[in-house]
């Protein structure tokens, strides 16, 4: 299985994991595009795509450098000046690249939009789960600050004790200090 299917599998299997990190992009899987995903639209996709590139640019510009010099140096009369004939096929790859680059951009922008979506609900997911985690340390912190209110207050009774008993053990002293007749 190559990584392209086994990366679409694993988008399309949902997961026992809430926290899967494609679970918004997953109920988009099944969407396709609008001219379809059959071999003749990944086809004109990707030839789309090739007309940008650089080897493209330059491949075109060697075989219209040599038809021109072809025909201008006389090896050849296939195509004499004004080269109506390159004109046509100037002219043909027009017509069939024009559609093929507003297919390919159609495409990418429905991948697009389907992707910003699912990235939009997973930032909302990411804030909510922020605001979860805010409210859980606010109540925790009120829940501090009360145990610590009645820390101080069962440190205040501790200390009021230790002072009555201190008092206490001092006057008993006291008491047992003195002769016993004169009580």
């Amino acid at each position: 299985m190559s990584d392209a299917n086994h990366k679409h599998d694993s988008l399309s299997e949902p997961t026992a994991n809430s926290e899967h990190h494609y679970r918004f992009h997953v109920p988009h899987v099944h969407l396709n595009s609008v001219f379809g995903d059959d071999w003749f639209a990944l086809k004109a996709e990707s030839f789309a795509r090739f007309f940008g590139t650089p080897t493209f640019l330059i491949a075109q510009t060697v075989i219209v450098a040599v038809w021109i010099a072809v025909n201008m140096l006389g090896f050849t009369k296939f195509d004499v000046y004004p080269f109506i004939l390159l004109n046509l096929a100037f002219s043909l790859q027009a017509a069939y690249a024009a559609p093929l680059i507003l297919l390919a951009q159609t495409r990418q922008a429905d991948r697009d939009k389907v992707h910003s979506d699912a990235d939009a609900r997973h930032r909302e997911d990411l804030a909510m789960a922020s605001e979860q985690r805010q409210a859980l340390a606010a109540r925790q912190t009120e829940q501090l600050v009360a145990l610590l209110e009645q820390n101080t207050q069962l440190t205040a009774m501790t200390k009021q004790m230790s002072e009555r008993i201190e008092a206490l053990t001092v006057e008993l002293h006291n008491k047992l200090a003195q002769p016993n007749g004169s009580a």
